[in-house]
């Protein structure tokens, strides 16, 4: 850990509560993340107010629906072609009423994450998330980060524009994290400890994993999420991911931070400080509870989501990771160390390769072999070079195309 103040989330920073409701912007809003932080806001309608939302463009009926229950100012689609179609869906939700106004095109959720309100709520999936986070870096706002990857691609330029407590760690284990941290000071921190539900897969052998469907890989035990992160938390690429971001967040080496097994996820991740005790942040797994953190913080949000009912028996467990089957977190930690484009290299590939399993043209162990072929052939990212937005989008690009031939070449030799 450096000696310096992290530029990143750090419990103890808090900034002052705003006059009456908090106005929100939801990047993503018709995800996963999206929808139940609409909900918690139509739940609290006089702490928050969603000013604006963004969404790919797949789900006008919703995105509609969505600002007419929240009379937002702004809707923006990452399609321009998906314009029409939610011009007619806003029509038929607010009649004679006048429209919001629309944004559309790849630049429009960066717009939004520029505009005028007091948090930038980023549920967007994938590494396109990384413009938006950057705006609302830049414009001053807070930022509850749910869009891992703008982290993990793009690390170097996200702390060089923080500001100290200027993100709220939206992800589960991260938002443990940040309040299990509360408990103590940045020196008396030993470890962190961050879990792993072990998704669908559990217990189960590299050569047990060779044949299974997306459908399996789809069928997580605990969570209900969007299918790309269901698949990373079947691969543990999610928690691979997770432990960069750890060390990005809050400036702990990577051989102090640890992945346990633990498949109730009940307890969100813990932190081990120096006199031996470990502080662990528990709830049900239910992602509103991490949404409310990062959107309400420094207040807590009265019954965000549900809590434990200690009248019912319950066992909880916790085990190793099994290395061997599950090699993702190991990759992830190599890729971290060697900064640079690494981590967006290993990102974009595994995204490819998420894609091609579920379209049917990838075995599942196949998704690690070939992240970790791309990885390697990238090899080292040269020493002292300042990492730039044009580097990450090129060092992306490469991979994705290398990725997509690397699968393309497996296919051809399992059917030969």
């Amino acid at each position: 850990m450096s000696d310096s103040p992290s530029p990143l989330a750090d419990p103890h920073i808090a900034f002052d509560p705003s006059e009456g409701r908090r106005d929100i912007v939801v990047l993503g809003s018709t995800g996963s993340i999206g929808t139940q932080a609409i909900d918690l806001v139509l739940r609290n309608p006089d702490r928050f107010r969603v000013t604006a939302l963004s969404a790919a463009g797949g789900r006008v009926g919703l995105l509609a629906e969505q600002a007419r229950q929240l009379r937002v100012d702004t809707v923006a689609v990452a399609r321009e072609d998906a314009v029409p179609a939610l011009r007619e869906a806003l029509a038929g939700q607010y009649g004679t009423e006048p429209l919001p106004e629309i944004l559309a095109g790849p630049d429009a959720a960066t717009q939004l994450a520029a505009s005028a309100c007091h948090t930038v709520l980023n549920g967007i999936t994938g590494s396109i998330g990384l413009a938006p986070t950057l705006a609302a870096l830049e414009a001053g706002r807070t930022l509850a980060l749910a869009n891992k990857e703008s982290l993990i691609v793009g690390g170097p330029l996200v702390k060089a524009l923080a500001a100290p407590g200027q993100i709220i760690p939206v992800d589960s284990e991260h938002a443990a994290l940040f309040q299990a941290l509360a408990a103590g000071t940045r020196a008396d921190v030993r470890k962190l400890v961050v879990t792993a539900s072990g998704g669908p897969f559990r217990g189960r052998t590299r050569a047990e994993l060779a044949n299974v469907t997306p459908d399996d890989a789809l069928a997580h035990p605990t969570w209900a999420m969007g299918p790309v992160i269901t698949i990373n938390s079947a691969t543990l690429v999610n928690k691979g991911l997770e432990v960069i971001e750890a060390h990005l967040l809050y400036d702990i080496p990577f051989d102090r931070i640890e992945v346990v097994v633990h498949p109730q996820s009940y307890v969100h991740s813990m932190v081990e400080f120096t006199d031996g005790s470990t502080i662990a942040q528990a709830t049900p797994p239910d992602m509103r509870g991490p949404i409310a953190v990062g959107i309400g913080w420094p207040e807590r949000v009265p019954d965000a989501a549900p809590a434990f009912d200690w009248t019912m028996a319950s066992t909880w467990e916790f085990f190793p990771l099994d290395t061997e089957a599950f090699p993702s977190v190991g990759l992830a930690r190599h890729v971290g160390q060697l900064g640079g484009t690494a981590p967006a290299v290993f990102n974009a590939a595994n995204e490819e390769c998420v894609d091609a399993f579920l379209a049917g043209r990838l075995p599942f162990n196949g998704i690690l072999d070939t992240v970790t072929e791309v990885v390697t052939e990238h090899g080292v990212p040269a020493e002292g070079t300042r990492l730039t937005v044009s580097d990450v989008l090129e060092a992306e690009t490469w991979a994705r195309a290398r990725a997509r031939e690397l699968a393309v070449k497996a296919t051809a030799e399992a059917r030969a």
